[in-house]
């Protein structure tokens, strides 16, 4: 070598290049154990694992009984592997009212609110159309209920459930104008895809929002009504009629939990600090049937990264490293990541200790080779030391061909935001995203085991746990980028 390259990215390459996986801890990983895992933790028994239900919980026992036979330690709370936390549910009150004129529509059969609010309201309606540009720059809005004609136009439905995504496209694409310019309301007519939506969208606006104690309660931010009728009911809204509009919202506790579970490490003093290995555990439950089925559950996300993970703990266990390693299988992260939240405000190991987080979603599907790794270019990158890392596992192990466009800002799925490593790195811990992306079975009933790609499986848990290692015996340890500022 002509020269010496100073840098701490090289300096942790060196490090950790010499850490080459033990061949008895690879052949840990295997896929028989991964069919097995699978078929037990998304087959119907656990009902789609849905948080904040006594699925969820049910399997929650279930899962920690196998981590105690696979000998992990607990570490969680109380010298457990369980730590609960209380999801807040906040939805509209079926005593709510809305009419327009003289008209009163019956919730969520001939009205859809479309955000979880407290609202008052009697306002004059005026009517935009299709609410082009001319249209709106027309229209008195101040005070008044704004009623649009709902169309695709413009919109980019080239997206994973386009179907349940609609109605919030729709009012993405008015909501900052009407809302400057001192709209109080405003009320959606169906179209087509309105009204192909309505079914898949009504559930989860009946459900409302969740949240965790730490975090806002969104339902008492103060929003202005955002309404949907259908497109039968258009000439309610054409005859200088007037929105009468009364929310109340009911506020509920469910338990949800973080399963947490250890193996400790080899050295004296790198053995207090951790690898973090992240996943979910819950999936959809049992919702409105889909094909032939309703219980959605969830095979790919994320039971995928839950055998995964144990899968990891066994080539761990087979050869442990310097540094422990930490396992998070997450509740409530369908519900908004809110067990990763929960777990990255209040880690039962010291969060200093905290070497990286590894976390996995969706990773059994697509074809062979690719996969994607996020958080690997900024402004999601808030570890250059951490990416070098997985990019060399990568190459040592299964050389998937990565695919970067997902992790792009202007990426139309937002993928980078949808997952566990967020509040990590929201927090300040090193944290990448390992995943193989989506596809068509994608929170659908037919998310099942036998969809898996079990080779595939088997090369992505390889290269998570070959990047663990290298994390877990370094001499140094992953800095967090200097100015790391996510675009949102």
């Amino acid at each position: 070598m002509k020269q010496i390259i100073c840098s701490s990215t090289f300096m942790l390459w060196l490090s950790v290049a010499v850490s080459a996986q033990p061949a008895a801890a690879v052949a840990a990983i295997r896929e028989v154990d991964l069919r097995n895992d699978l078929y037990a933790l998304a087959g119907d028994h656990f009902r789609g694992r849905e948080a904040g239900t006594l699925d969820e919980l049910k399997t929650a026992v279930w899962f920690a009984d196998l981590l105690r036979k696979e000998k992990l330690l607990p570490a969680g709370d109380d010298g457990t592997y369980f730590q609960f936390f209380s999801l807040w549910r906040n939805r509209i009150s079926g005593a709510s009212t809305i009419s327009i004129g003289n008209r009163p529509l019956s919730l969520w059969k001939d009205v859809l609110v479309a955000q979880t609010a407290a609202a008052d309201l009697n306002a004059p309606i005026v009517f935009g159309g299709t609410a082009g540009k001319e249209e709106l720059d027309k229209l008195d809005c101040k005070g008044k209920a704004v009623a649009v004609l709902a169309s695709p136009a413009g919109i980019n439905l080239n997206v994973s459930l386009p179907d349940r995504r609609y109605p919030s496209y729709v009012l993405r694409k008015y909501a900052a104008d009407l809302w400057a310019r001192g709209a109080a309301a405003i009320i959606f007519v169906a179209d087509e895809w309105g009204e192909k939506s309505w079914s898949q969208v009504e559930p989860a606006l009946q459900r409302g929002l969740y949240d965790i104690e730490d975090g806002p309660n969104a339902s008492a931010v103060p929003k202005p009504p955002v309404i949907w009728i259908h497109g039968r009911d258009a000439d309610l809204v054409k005859n200088n009629a007037s929105l009468d509009i009364h929310l109340r919202v009911e506020r509920f506790e469910y338990p949800s939990v973080n399963l947490v579970a250890k193996l400790e490490g080899t050295d004296p003093v790198l053995k207090n600090q951790f690898v973090l290995y992240s996943g979910h555990n819950d999936h959809d439950g049992v919702r409105q049937p889909y094909g032939n089925d309703s219980i959605y559950n969830g095979a790919d996300d994320n039971a995928s990264v839950s055998v995964a993970m144990l899968a990891i703990a066994r080539a761990f266990r087979a050869k442990p490293g310097k540094r422990s390693i930490l396992f998070v299988f997450h509740g409530a992260e369908e519900r908004g990541l809110l067990g990763s939240k929960w777990f990255a405000l209040h880690p039962t190991v010291p969060k200093a200790d905290v070497v990286a987080v590894l976390n996995g979603d969706m990773i059994g599907s697509n074809t062979p080779d690719s996969a994607a790794l996020l958080g690997r270019i900024p402004p999601h990158r808030n570890s250059s030391d951490l990416v070098h890392i997985a990019l060399q596992a990568n190459e040592e192990g299964p050389r998937f061909k990565l695919d970067t466009s997902w992790d792009r800002t202007d990426h139309i799925e937002n993928w980078y935001f949808r997952s566990d490593h967020l509040p990590y790195a929201r927090a300040g811990y090193p944290a990448i995203f390992y995943s193989t992306l989506l596809h068509p079975l994608y929170h659908t009933p037919m998310d099942e085991p036998a969809s898996i790609n079990l080779p595939k499986l088997k090369r992505m848990t390889e290269w998570m746990y070959r990047t663990g290692w290298k994390l877990a015996n370094s001499v140094d340890r992953p800095k967090v980028d200097p100015g790391f500022r996510l675009e949102r």
